[in-house]
Parts: C-alpha cells; sequence; structure tokens
C-alpha cells in the first residue's frame, strides 16, 4: 500500500497541473471559472486514486475540447447554445465527471492509491469500481464526439425512436457518423486505461494480458452509452423547429413547433442519467468478464 507521503505527492502533482490546465482551459474559452472549483478537486481525486483514471479523465477533456472546436462556424448556424470554443460551466463540468469522482474516492479509500488489475478473484468490489469508471468516461466522451462530430455529418440525422429524418440538432438525431465517432470515443479511454496500466499495475501474467478486453469493453461503452443518450435526448427533452431563429431549440414558445421530447430533462441531466445506466452496466461486464 502506498504510504501517506506519496499520496500527498501525488496530490500536489495534481493540483498544480490541474491548476495549469485550467488557466489554460479558461484562456482558450475551454471552461469558464466556474468549472476550475469542480475540475481541479476532480483532478486531485483521480491521480490519489491511481494514474489510469487521471489519465482517462485528461484524454476526455482534451479530446473533447478538441472536437467541440472542429466545425465551430458550422455549429453556430445550427445549436442554440453555441458557445464560443464549446466553454463548460461547472454544471456541464459536474454532470461529465460527479460520478466517477465519487467512484475514484471508494478505490482510493480501499486501495490505498495502489492500482490494481481487473481481477475478480482479488476484489470483485474493486473490479466493479474500476469497471464503473471506465463506462463513465466512455460514455462521457462517446456522447461528446458523436454530438460534435455528428452534427456535421452530410447525412441527414433520424431520430433514434422512429428513424424518421430531422433537423440536425434535434435531441435524440443519430448519424452513421456520429455513432462511429462515439465508438471511436469510447476505444480512445479504454486504450488509455490499458496503456497506462501496462506502467503502473502488476499482477499475473493472465490477469495481466486479459486487461486487453478493456478496448473493446470501452468501445462497445463509448457507443452504447451515445445510443441512451439519444433515446434520453429523443424523450424526455424537448426539441423544436424555431420559425424565427431557423434553428432548432429547446424551449417551446410561440414561433417553436415541437419535434420530439417531453420537457422533462435538460442536456446536463441527460448526460448524468445516460452516464449513471452506462457506469452501472460497465461496472457489470468487468465483474462478469474479468
Amino acid at each position: 500500500m502506498d504510504n501517506g507521503g506519496g499520496l500527498w505527492i501525488r496530490a500536489a502533482v495534481a493540483v498544480a497541473a490541474g491548476g495549469a490546465i485550467a488557466a489554460r482551459a479558461v484562456r482558450r474559452k475551454s471552461v469558464d471559472s466556474s468549472a476550475v472549483f469542480v475540475g481541479v478537486p476532480a483532478m486531485v481525486a483521480h491521480t490519489v486514486a491511481g494514474y489510469r483514471f487521471a489519465g482517462m479523465l485528461l484524454v476526455f477533456f482534451f479530446t473533447a475540447s478538441r472536437v467541440t472546436r472542429v466545425g465551430e462556424a458550422r455549429k453556430r448556424a445550427l445549436d442554440p447554445e453555441f458557445k464560443e470554443g464549446g466553454q463548460r460551466n461547472w454544471k456541464q463540468v459536474l454532470s461529465n465527471s460527479g460520478i466517477a469522482s465519487i467512484l475514484v474516492v471508494l478505490i482510493a479509500l480501499v486501495t490505498g492509491g495502489n492500482d490494481r488489475c481487473l481481477d475478480t478473484e482479488e476484489s470483485s468490489l474493486v473490479t466493479a469500481l474500476i469497471g464503473g469508471v471506465i463506462g463513465h468516461y466512455a460514455c462521457c466522451n462517446g456522447d461528446t464526439w458523436s454530438s460534435e462530430l455528428g452534427i456535421l455529418s452530410k447525412a441527414e440525422p433520424r431520430i433514434i425512436t422512429t428513424f424518421k429524418r430531422v433537423q440536425k440538432g434535434t435531441n435524440g438525431g443519430v448519424t452513421i457518423d456520429g455513432l462511429i465517432s462515439a465508438a471511436a470515443a469510447g476505444f480512445s479511454i479504454g486504450l488509455t486505461f490499458v496503456l497506462l496500466g501496462f506502467l503502473t499495475t502488476h499482477c499475473a501474467s493472465d490477469v495481466f494480458w486479459k486487461q486487453l478486453l478493456v478496448i473493446p469493453l470501452a468501445t462497445a461503452a463509448g457507443l452504447c452509452g451515445s445510443l441512451v443518450d439519444s433515446l434520453l435526448g429523443a424523450t424526455l427533452q424537448y426539441s423544436g423547429y424555431c420559425s424565427v431563429r431557423k434553428k432548432v431549440v429547446g424551449a417551446d414558445g410561440p414561433t417553436v413547433t415541437r419535434i420530439s421530447g417531453l420537457n422533462i430533462l435538460d442536456n446536463n441531466g441527460v448526460n448524468v442519467v445516460s452516464v449513471f445506466l452506462t457506469t452501472l452496466i460497465t461496472a457489470w461486464m468487468c465483474v462478469y468478464i474479468f
């Protein structure tokens, strides 16, 4: 088990690195100042629990920020909530890291900060918790890549509930490009976990090589998370077409014609529910597979 000094060093490194990354993100308008007060503590918790968790968080943050900036001019014309640089606030950061932060705190308490392999013979609890974190970030990354790249697809999206063609920007609309992007995003999370795990974990050779199964599992979780998000968006999140603004909007009004969905969840609510469900499914799958 790591001694207290080692954990404090990790925490200090995380504060310094997290602060530097946050300052850069604010300058580039990837996040606003309120997001820093959620993001830096999350970074510290992930790093103390293990470098693999910090790695997945950073891969999600940097790749999501990158794809958000792709095609900004076209997105500005389609998205009523478009923000320059895709700027996230504290609510969005919390919805994309809150559940994972709880899980990594539990992992740190159980393992003392030692990186563990996915191995139910050693601990079903740790395997489930780690699997949950993998599913969490595969889902978050999959949803972001799918949304940010799918909206740029030349194909018209189809709403996931009926497969009818809908306007771009409609909640629950999917494209082949978007689904492929979601799977690729999950793959990037799984690859990050495996590569860092090869450097930081020590376990029996058969268990060690079995960790490679995380890559297809995370790929599936990215795709699954995106589909769950789309289903929730199509049914529980309002979409309508505004004849004045000539774009899809998320609130009803005198100039808005409803396309789909009930006004029950906003985008953050949809994200939290889809992440929670994907986290549970991936945790269960890890216990079953490993």
